[in-house]
């Protein structure tokens, strides 16, 4: 299973939109078809396929952008693959939530890793018994905004 955002996607260049006080949501969802891909998550993504694991795609991402999400990943020659999104007007933590649907899907296959940048999702499935690599090759820490997106997926359930 695999992240999005902060994984193969770098959410960077939209994160301005909320680091204010009336958050532009919209600018912020709809700048997701200019996000530059990571070529780290890139390289990790082709050397699971090409050790034969499936990839599933889990992101926190609401359900409207999935159109967006599954054009950005082909644009960018990712595998069109299931795709799990946040559901319409869901609003739990990322850690939460996602610990979830890897359960949910843990029933029907096995989980072989999970690759996540979010600190509190890592911790949360590690804690669950799941295989899990932790993103870093953007880390949170060095990013403009970094704590608006700890919020928006932690606090606000948003992302």
């Amino acid at each position: 299973m695999v992240d999005i955002d902060g994984v193969v996607a770098d959410v960077r260049h939209r994160l301005h939109h909320l680091e204010r006080r009336y958050k532009d949501w919209h600018a912020f969802f709809s700048a997701a078809d200019r996000d530059p891909p990571h070529p780290e998550g890139l390289a990790v993504v082709r050397r699971c396929l090409a050790e034969g694991l499936t990839v599933h795609w889990l992101t926190g991402r609401p359900e409207f952008m999935r159109s967006l999400t599954e054009d950005w990943l082909r644009s960018h020659d990712l595998p069109d693959a299931p795709l799990t999104m946040r559901p319409l007007y869901n609003r739990e933590p990322a850690r939460l939530l996602k610990r979830e649907r890897v359960s949910a899907l843990s029933e029907r296959a096995e989980i072989r890793v999970v690759i996540d940048d979010d600190s509190e999702v890592v911790l949360a499935l590690r804690k669950a018994g799941y295989p899990v690599m932790h993103a870093q090759w953007a880390p949170r820490e060095r990013w403009h905004g970094s704590d608006v997106l700890t919020q928006i997926q932690e606090g606000e359930g948003r992302t």
